[in-house]
């Protein structure tokens, strides 16, 4: 213990008394706290990668959804819009999500599921829309306390109205078994103008997704077996093989929406419509 002290102490006073050998213990001293620093921070980017994929994600979702707010605001000036349009615009407005982790899933199945790691504590309610940062996932199908069961875009029972960007061409996207990653858009009209490229968004005709959510590009098109219509295969925005972190889409006004388009005409304004 003595002849380390004693050393500590020679060595010391070698560096703080002598200019050169000074100069070279600050410089590897800042070369080793420099080495150490880089990697105590690239150990924390990598602890922090779950976080930040969660933002970029909301993010990706707020600029998908702001930018179909933008493009039906430019569609309004050009033409008059009816009440109920008006209406059902203003709540489209009350849209959050709930941010989710993947915690199982499978893709090789007919019917395939997946499991988030939040439930009705948290918010999350049956026929909610799920979306990650590349496209819609599914749709919520169960839910627990803590957990909540999807039916994702890979199961036969699946069915998400869909439509093509920039035209009021629309279909049902419904997977077929087979590639995970390839979807078919039906019952497109055969006068629909489409073509390879073409992007493919949630229409929002159902009150799970809002209308302009990105789920894939159209890489074929071919005739229906009866050949009154379309069938666009689409590839998918989303792996869901690798997908880990997804939202769950909230319509604040949800009850009133749906309460608003379910609406009946009173009996007197029936009769005069129907006269």
């Amino acid at each position: 213990m003595l002849f380390i002290v004693l050393e500590a102490f020679s060595g010391w006073m070698l560096f703080n008394f002598n200019d050169y050998q000074g100069s070279v213990w600050f410089t590897q001293a800042n070369a080793l706290a420099g080495y150490l620093f880089q990697q105590e921070a690239e150990l924390l980017k990598y602890v922090r990668m779950d976080e930040a994929n969660r933002e970029l994600m909301q993010k990706n979702l707020v600029l998908q959804y702001n930018n179909e707010v933008l493009r039906r605001q430019l569609s309004q000036l050009t033409r008059d819009s009816s009440f109920t349009e008006q209406v059902q615009a203003r709540l489209l407005e009350g849209i959050h999500s709930i941010p989710a982790h993947v915690i199982n899933s499978s893709i090789r199945q007919k019917d395939n599921y997946m499991t988030l790691d939040k439930g009705r504590l948290q918010g999350v309610r049956p026929e909610m829309g799920v979306v990650s940062g590349t496209g819609v996932v599914g749709i919520v199908y169960l839910v627990s306390d803590h957990y909540s069961l999807v039916l994702p875009i890979l199961n036969s029972r699946s069915s998400i109205s869909c439509r093509l960007r920039g035209t009021g061409y629309f279909g049902s996207l419904r997977w077929k078994g087979g590639n995970p990653l390839l979807a078919i858009l039906d019952d497109v009209p055969r006068h629909a103008r489409c073509h390879v490229g073409d992007v493919v968004e949630t229409s929002g005709f159902s009150n799970v997704f809002p209308e302009g959510i990105f789920v894939g590009k159209v890489v074929d098109i071919r005739n229906s077996g009866d050949g009154l219509s379309y069938q666009l295969y689409v590839q998918l925005g989303v792996d869901l093989a690798a997908v880990r972190d997804v939202c769950v889409i909230v319509e604040d006004h949800q009850q009133e929406l749906d309460s608003l388009q379910g609406m009946r005409l009173p009996d007197a304004t029936a009769k005069t419509v129907g006269k």
